[in-house]
Formats: structure tokens, C-alpha cells, sequence
């Protein structure tokens, strides 16, 4: 699995118009199936007069979670292009909706693929793409005479501390790039007695 995943920051619309349909293209990023569905639900909810309501998406840094879904238009000719604009970005994180207003002229199935890619073509066009990187939760179990030797190994690590607590038994928890657990776990259990918990994000 790689480390480094691409993504877009926020949500990006998009339009295409063909034979009086029009098409309404949303660009979101997500990290959960659950994320997904109270999107779709929203958008059914807030384009309740639209006739179909397509999307697509691809979740996890390998890029192995992903669904489609046609909304009644014939099958695969809306949520299997918008994917393959996701994939022709190598995106993950991402979800595509397209809203079709039907305009009163069938496209047919060719038409249909074309205006579904184009629509979520133009939404991810505009999105702002960024590199993320694979990141561990790591919590820190140390006595408090151990703090200084500590905070130095998390000091001069890329890590980013979530919580702190110091007292006799003092707890860290951090967030650090998976590509870089190994050299720091390992710089942390040449402290005597300090006790590592993972897991993954």
C-alpha cells in the first residue's frame, strides 16, 4: 500500500448541458462509507425535483473501497464514468455526484456516458488535488522523569501531538506518517519501561 494518497481539499461543482439536460456535478471529499451516504441523502434531499441523482466513489489509500450507482439510468452509463474520472486522477477520499435535470430529449446510453463524464469531468477539473501522506496514531505511556527524553524523539520527528497529559504516568498521543513509524518507534523503545499503542488513519 503506498504511504502518500492524492485527494481534494473541499467540494467543487460543476455543470454540463446536453439536449436541454442539464447536469449538476459535486466534487466532495470523504473518508467514510457512512460520510457518502449522508451526502447522497442530502443532495437527493436538496434536488428532490431532479430525476436522478448518480455518483461514485473511491475510499482508503489503496484505492480498493468503491461503489457506483445509476439511479435508474441504464446501467453503467452514469456512476462507472464519473468513477473513471476519479480514476484518470488516481483520486481516493472522493466522492462524485451528478444531478440530472432530464431536459425532455433521450441522450441514449452513448450520450448518457459522455454527458455523466463530461459533468463529473468539469467538477474535478476545478478541485484544488493534494498529497497526503498515511498517518499512524501512535499513544505514548511514560513515567514523568522520562518527559524531556521523550518530547526530544517526538521533537525531532514529523509528528503532530492530538493530546497531552503530564503527571506521574504521563500520556502523548500523536498523529506521524506512517512512512516514518519505524525509525520512531524504534528511537522510543530504547526508552526503558515506555509502552507504544498504534493504530492506523
Amino acid at each position: 500500500m503506498s504511504d502518500i494518497y492524492k485527494t481534494i481539499t473541499t467540494t467543487f461543482k460543476g455543470i454540463y448541458k446536453e439536449k436541454g439536460s442539464k447536469f449538476l456535478s459535486f466534487a466532495i471529499p470523504v473518508s467514510t462509507v457512512e460520510e457518502v451516504k449522508e451526502f447522497v441523502k442530502n443532495h437527493r434531499k436538496d434536488y428532490y425535483d431532479a430525476r436522478h441523482v448518480c455518483y461514485a466513489y473511491m475510499l482508503g489509500a489503496d484505492r480498493n473501497d468503491f461503489r457506483t450507482n445509476d439511479d435508474g439510468e441504464p446501467g453503467g452509463t452514469a456512476g462507472r464514468p464519473i468513477l473513471g474520472q476519479i480514476n484518470s486522477r488516481e483520486l481516493t477520499n472522493v466522492l462524485v455526484i451528478v444531478v440530472r435535470y432530464f431536459g425532455g430529449v433521450l441522450l441514449g446510453t452513448g450520450g448518457l456516458t459522455t454527458a455523466y463524464k463530461e459533468a463529473a469531468a468539469d467538477a474535478l477539473n476545478l478541485a484544488a488535488i493534494i498529497e497526503k501522506t498515511v498517518d499512524v496514531i501512535i499513544t505514548i505511556h511514560f513515567d514523568y522523569v522520562q518527559t524531556n527524553e521523550v518530547m526530544h524523539i517526538i521533537k525531532d520527528s514529523n509528528a503532530r501531538i492530538i493530546e497531552q497529559s503530564f503527571e506521574n504516568l504521563c500520556v502523548i498521543q500523536l498523529s506521524i506518517p506512517k512512512q516514518n513509524e519505524n525509525q520512531f518507534t524504534s528511537k522510543l523503545n530504547k526508552i526503558m519501561g515506555l509502552v507504544i499503542k498504534m493504530e492506523q488513519i
